[in-house]
């Protein structure tokens, strides 16, 4: 059971859920419900902070190279910065004005958001850009909004990105690894392009320290000297969201004593909520898809349980890979009488603004890449968040009247051990990806790259070891020709690409371009909280003895053979939606690899051409059975990581004396997710000098 209460305040009465789930401190609330009527969208846009700043925001532009503007999420710099950007004249002449995102959703709602609020048809004037997913017009649009991804791509065509006059990074504080590139690209681009203008926006971004990323050794030189105008000093913007009466006061609570189990005690505080406080959404920060349908079906029984009280509950998934008919829902307007309650991933952070939030619950957790490049492992582990990111998830009750956040643990935890940021992303994870960008933009120099953050030189030697083996660089660390560009064309991580590359030469491009197509989503079966056995008695009716690759190549047989029905994915256990996106992405791979001369063809039921296949661009990842005891335990070839296969492949408990693995994900272990049996054989032949042993070496064998 835990326990809440409000610091700085006496201790309350204890107020109780009837099945005793969690108990609150309950505290005083001053309700200020001025709920907004209807207003024209004017209105709305000038009862933004930001907007009291269109002056200054636009004079900064105009007369410096860089402005840093620091704002909390909800303050309208996202949304409208790019309108003060045209509306003044920086669109004129066929220019563009870019808006970067570090996830895709972001994108597609704020380019929905500032289409509506312009009058214009999404994919016109305004228009966005996400990988396998282009709505925009060359033609046409002046407002464009792309992940960070996409602006590199985009850079691979045109390096100095030409048609752009102003570059707007958003959410610069998330750190991805993408972000940190474009900032450092940015920077030389700004070198060669004094006419460009750089927008860095984020919510909680330290702005002094970003300032001087931007200001060279060589520049600051220059400005003690007065001999460069003072525009290239960067200047730097700060939005009060307080202004126009914009900010409210949030109440924090605190557990008294750590949870057990974060997921059920964030049911129970919604139902607390609910059955207690006044109305108002709630927004419930958990961390990916497994949690958040776990807290979804908890939430949807206890309420049925509970009767009437919890009738008028909406109950709402958000995480990245929603369709837009979800993510429509969950930014709708709630019906009156009904409270909505939007279960999320750290994207509701910073990235997107959700009216009407006025409770949020805080399981202090989050999903995050840790790599480590000794053992060339990377996994996506839950893991504590920062205070930053803590306040950034409280602010979200502050929006339209005072609001209440709720933490699921304790108030000493947060002022002691919670670190204050968060880890940059690219000093945790796998630099492969990251390093053939920017070789393929022309950066040969890796390691002496103007980071925001510097990777780790053995992150990056292990990089440039891994690409060297795929056969993607050469001995003097350049892209290979024609190998190395084909991968770096290709945009799915190199390792996906290498499969496809070489099943043109096993001829069976055919199969393992739907195979890649499918790793390049999440996941294609719906969770199974409470029906496993169903769920297990489905996967068997597509299970193929050589693992979940070829197990995919059934599934998608089967969805063609259906008539792409929804009903059978229904019976099937497997999300119809996430086979449409199966779809898409495999048409746009069918045309990027005709571009590349790939010949589709099929294997037909040759399976060991697909499983080469795989083994050419994942070898890195082979693993060999070392005891069947407690499971199967299996052990890294290269590294000798201990790993075990994950309960969701068709793999889990067969056994297989040698596999290859697409990731890993780190719980109790170190569990192996989509799952090949390969001959051990194979590994010397694609990749010698990876193994750097024998044919015939007992260590592989």
């Amino acid at each position: 059971m835990a326990q809440f209460w409000k610091p700085g305040t006496e201790k309350p009465r204890l107020v109780e859920d009837e099945d005793g789930g969690v108990i609150f401190l309950s505290s005083s609330y001053s309700s200020s419900s001025s709920g907004y009527g209807y207003v024209s969208i004017e209105k709305q846009r000038q009862r933004l902070p930001v907007y009291k700043y269109r002056t200054a925001i636009l004079y900064l532009v105009e007369s410096h190279a860089t402005t840093i503007v620091v704002g909390e999420t909800g303050s309208g710099k996202t949304t409208q910065i790019p309108q003060f950007l045209k509306e003044a004249g920086w669109a004129d002449s066929g220019r563009v004005i870019a808006c970067t995102q570090p996830r895709r959703l972001a994108v597609q709602a704020v380019a929905s958001r500032v289409a509506e609020e312009m009058g214009v048809k999404l994919g016109e004037e305004v228009g966005y850009t996400i990988r396998f997913e282009d709505i925009s017009n060359p033609d046409l649009t002046r407002i464009k909004f792309l992940t960070d991804g996409v602006l590199l791509r985009e850079m691979m065509d045109d390096p100095l990105l030409t048609k752009y006059s102003v570059i707007m990074v958003d959410e610069a504080h998330e750190r991805s690894i993408s972000t940190d590139i474009v900032l450092g690209l940015l920077k030389k681009i700004q070198k060669r392009r004094p006419e460009l203008r750089l927008i860095i926006s984020s919510a909680t971004i330290e702005a002094k320290s970003m300032s001087n990323f931007f200001l060279s050794s060589k520049r600051r030189q220059a400005l003690e000297g007065e001999e460069l105008r003072p525009r290239l000093e960067p200047a730097i913007l700060s939005v009060e969201v307080f202004s126009l009466g914009r900010g409210f006061n949030v109440q924090i609570h605190y557990v008294e004593d750590p949870v057990r189990d974060y997921v059920q005690a964030a049911v129970s505080t919604v139902l607390l909520i609910n059955d207690k406080e006044p109305p108002g959404d709630i927004l419930v920060f958990l961390t990916g898809q497994d949690d958040i349908d776990a807290a979804i079906k908890l939430l949807t029984e206890e309420a049925r349980s509970n009767g009437k009280n919890s009738s008028g509950l909406i109950i709402l998934p958000l995480y990245s890979g929603l369709t837009r008919a979800e993510q429509d829902l969950i930014f709708s307007p709630t019906p009156k009488g009904k409270r909505k309650v939007v279960i999320s991933t750290n994207i509701a952070e910073t990235s997107l603004t959700l009216e009407g939030i006025v409770y949020v619950v805080d399981s202090g957790f989050s999903k995050q890449r840790f790599y480590n490049p000794i053992s060339d492992i990377e996994n996506l582990v839950v893991a504590p968040i920062s205070k930053a990111s803590a306040r950034q998830r409280a602010g979200r009750a502050g929006r339209l009247r005072p609001g209440m956040c709720y933490r699921l643990y304790t108030e000493e935890y947060f002022l002691n051990e919670m670190s204050v940021q968060g880890i940059p992303e690219i000093q945790r994870s796998n630099l492969v990806s990251c390093v053939i960008q920017l070789k393929a933009l022309g950066i040969d120099n890796i390691l002496g790259f103007d980071w925001p953050a510097s990777p780790s030189p053995e992150s990056m030697i292990r990089a440039l070891e891994v690409l060297f083996s795929l056969g993607v660089l050469d001995d003097d660390a350049k892209l290979t020709s024609p190998v190395g560009f084909q991968v770096a064309e290709i945009p799915l991580e190199p390792m996906i690409a290498k499969m496809i590359l070489s099943s043109n030469e096993l001829g069976c491009s055919d199969e393992i371009i739907t195979i890649a197509a499918v790793l390049s989503i999440q996941s294609i079966w719906f969770s199974a909280r409470g029906a496993q056995k169903e769920l297990d008695e489905a996967k068997l009716r597509f299970a193929a003895a050589e693992g979940d690759h070829v197990t995919f190549l059934n599934i998608y047989k089967g969805f063609l053979q259906s008539g792409r029905s929804s009903k059978w994915c229904h019976k099937n256990f497997i999300n119809y939606h996430a086979m449409k996106k199966v779809m898409e992405i495999r048409e746009q791979l069918k045309r990027i690899a005709l571009r590349l001369g790939i010949v589709l063809k099929s294997c037909e039921t040759d399976m060991q051409l697909v499983r080469k296949a795989v083994t050419a661009g994942f070898f890195a990842n082979a693993c060999r059975l070392e005891a069947y005891s407690h499971g199967g335990m299996y052990k890294t070839i290269r590294g000798s990581q201990e790993v075990y296969i994950h309960p969701s492949s068709v793999l889990f408990r067969v056994n297989p004396k040698c596999v290859i693995y697409h990731s890993l994900v780190s719980t109790d272990r170190q569990y192996m997710r989509n799952v090949i049996s390969i001959d051990p054989s194979w590994l010397t032949e694609v990749a010698p000098h990876f193994y750097q042993q024998q044919r015939h070496n007992p260590t592989i064998h």
